[in-house]
């Protein structure tokens, strides 16, 4: 029986949400947080960049198989109980990840992180909707969500500093006083609103076949641009293994009485679709994000601390937006207002399209700051929708089912979007050099003037060839926000497929 709890009032409502909103924070951000050091972290542990890669991917697969598990567990251990020993653990493996002597530990540790921090963010979500008034819930989801959209952002530039001005351990050790604090206050103030327990058997076929089907995927995705995609028997065997696994823990968990994923979630239109555009706005936001910084730091001279800032004025109307679009979220149609995220992110992806090789730093910025309006009208009314109607003890299954494909989202963003930089780029560079003949009258001038400054032969081709490679990567980033703007404006039409009411999540509706 579902036993229902008092919202919280007054300062425990505070610390309960400012807890449960950086829990979430603090494990978003160890997504990211170690980009930018993974070459320090290679050097110092005397492993090639390469190798290094591996503390990025370690801890996204960890994480990957454990989300979809997240409503099992916490039927089983009860939500509060598994969000705080969630977080201490996390925590401690964080402190072992700042004080790895060598590689391997650090792997080690990094993949404990994933496993133990699965939990916050799906349980940080269904906990934080649950202390408060169903009337603010919508502000509750607007608070939650800024994490989800800063941390991503924040995580580079904070690596970049914290790297560059201590050491690459304190990128982990950061999270020491954060995990201790929010536990404690999370358990003080949450202990007597513990869900019911459910004892059931445990689906070892299922669970097996998540593992290696997601373990797979992510593996994959992490590491099919490095591995040059299908070219690589690799990446092929990786394909077929997750395929055939993903495709029988689907047919297996439709039919077991007790899944560890209750796949029927996906029956109700709202929560599909949600959950597909949810996706799929993460691959166009996340694309946008790991390949402008890259662009800046390989082709216009920007730092690894001031590709961060640039990006981190994406955050600037997420944080001020957020709560406002959440408090007034059920005056309005979720679909209306996503509707408008995206074409705000549209808009300005096709305004980032103009960028020449001479733009300035606040040219650049002032996209993201605007680009921030439309992140922050487009995240929130879709976790809206994909929870709505969803009654209290299915809100943590279905939490950890949506963020794990937001998850799959950044991933796939991430893997897809950089290749097609990379390969937009050589095809880009290939049209170009075409035009370098000696029947070119335009590049036999500019050459001649780079002769007439004293370059050889061979120093003005070979200037030249650097100047036509900067140009061919600008135009593939253009190619890539014009692909996340187009990508953007298809799910106007998607969106507008679910059904209201959009109830606040954790409402019970149906």
């Amino acid at each position: 029986m579902q036993t229902t709890h008092q919202p919280l009032k007054g300062g425990q409502l505070v610390l309960a949400t400012i807890a449960l909103g950086l829990a979430s924070f603090m494990n978003i951000l160890d997504l990211s947080i170690a980009n930018v050091s993974v070459p320090t972290i290679a050097g110092d542990l005397g492993v090639s960049t390469t190798q290094g890669t591996w503390v990025i991917t370690s801890y996204a697969v960890a994480e990957a198989i454990m989300l979809p598990l997240t409503g099992w567990l916490a039927g089983r251990f009860g939500q509060v109980r598994m969000f705080t020993a969630g977080t201490l653990l996390f925590t401690l493996a964080s402190v072992l990840c700042g004080i790895a002597p060598n590689f391997p530990m650090l792997l080690a540790a990094r993949i404990l992180q994933g496993i133990f921090g699965a939990s916050m963010i799906p349980l940080s979500q269904a906990l934080i909707t649950s202390i408060y008034p169903p009337a603010k819930r919508g502000l509750a989801m607007g608070l939650w969500s800024m994490t989800t959209v800063v941390a991503p952002i924040a995580g580079p530039l904070t690596g970049g500093w914290l790297t560059e001005n201590f050491s690459w351990h304190w990128i982990f050790l950061i999270n020491l006083p954060m995990g201790v604090l929010v536990s404690l206050f999370a358990w003080k103030l949450l202990a007597g609103r513990e869900t019911p327990r459910r004892k059931q058997p445990v689906d070892y076929v299922g669970l097996g076949l998540l593992v290696i089907g997601i373990g797979s995927l992510q593996i994959l995705l992490d590491k099919g641009n490095e591995l040059d995609w299908f070219s690589s028997p690799t990446v092929v065997a990786l394909a077929c293994v997750s395929g055939a696994a993903l495709l029988y823990f689907v047919v297996w968990e439709w039919h077991d009485p007790h899944p560890v994923v209750n796949l029927r979630l996906f029956q109700r239109r709202n929560f599909t679709i949600g959950v597909l555009s949810l996706m799929l706005g993460s691959v166009a936001f996340f694309g946008t994000v790991v390949v402008l910084p890259l662009w800046l730091q390989s082709y216009q001279g920007y730092t690894p601390l001031w590709a961060g800032k640039t990006v981190a004025f994406g955050g600037v109307f997420a944080v001020i937006m957020g709560p406002i679009v959440g408090a007034n979220l059920h005056r309005m149609d979720a679909r209306a207002v996503a509707t408008f995220g995206f074409l705000v992110f549209a808009a300005v992806s096709f305004w980032s399209t103009t960028f020449t090789p001479d733009v300035d730093y606040w040219s650049v910025a002032l996209t993201r700051l605007a680009m921030g309006v439309g992140i922050s009208c487009f995240f929130l009314p879709l976790i809206t929708i994909n929870l709505s109607g969803l009654s209290p003890h299915e809100m943590a299954g279905a939490s950890g089912v949506s963020n794990f494909m937001r998850n799959l989202g950044s991933s796939f963003g991430t893997a897809v979007v950089t290749s097609l930089w990379e390969h937009r780029g050589i095809h880009h560079h290939a049209l170009l050099t075409e035009h370098v003949t000696r029947q070119d009258p335009a590049a036999q001038s500019y050459l001649g003037q780079l002769q007439a400054l004293g370059m050889s032969t061979e120093q003005a081709l070979a200037y030249l060839n650097r100047e036509l490679t900067s140009q061919a990567f600008l135009l593939a980033t253009n190619d890539v926000f014009l692909a996340s703007a187009l990508l953007m404006l298809s799910l106007i039409a998607l969106i507008w497929w679910t059904r209201p009411p959009f109830s606040p999540a954790g409402g019970g509706a149906h």
